[in-house]
């Protein structure tokens, strides 16, 4: 059995993406919940990433050769080892990401936020490889 993660904050993040994704599907949505939903991309964002590394950690004979990689090479290795299915994705994610102090603009911040709502099924589908592992 391979180490377990705590994915309990990324459990909470997904959760609350869900749920202020879902008001904007159910609501008109106006600019504090468009931001909403941006700002809870963020941290969703930051904690898959960094889960994703913790992960390959965990199951790599040699941790540091993941610290040695380059965001993108930590993708790659995700997918590689079925974490993530699509990694051109995720280099969006990433972009979109670096975006979001720049949301003030709202052709960016309407950009981010259409990123945030694709975001969300990938990141789950992230947890639930993470949970599939953890289990293993």
């Amino acid at each position: 059995m391979s180490q377990s993660l705590d994915l309990s904050s990324l459990q909470k993040a997904l959760s609350s993406l869900a749920f202020a994704v879902e008001r904007t599907e159910r609501e008109q949505p106006d600019d504090m919940l468009r931001d909403s939903v941006i700002q809870r991309f963020e941290y969703s964002y930051e904690l898959c990433w960094k889960m994703l590394k913790r992960r390959l950690e965990l199951d790599d004979p040699s941790p540091e050769s993941i610290d040695a990689m380059s965001f993108r090479e930590m993708i790659r290795a995700g997918a590689e080892r079925g974490l993530i299915d699509d990694p051109l994705a995720w280099f969006n994610y990433r972009e979109k990401r670096n975006l979001t102090s720049h949301t003030y603009n709202e052709e960016v911040a309407l950009t981010v936020y259409q990123v945030a709502v694709a975001f969300l099924p990938d990141a789950q589908c992230l947890l639930a490889a993470l949970q599939k592992r953890n289990a293993q």
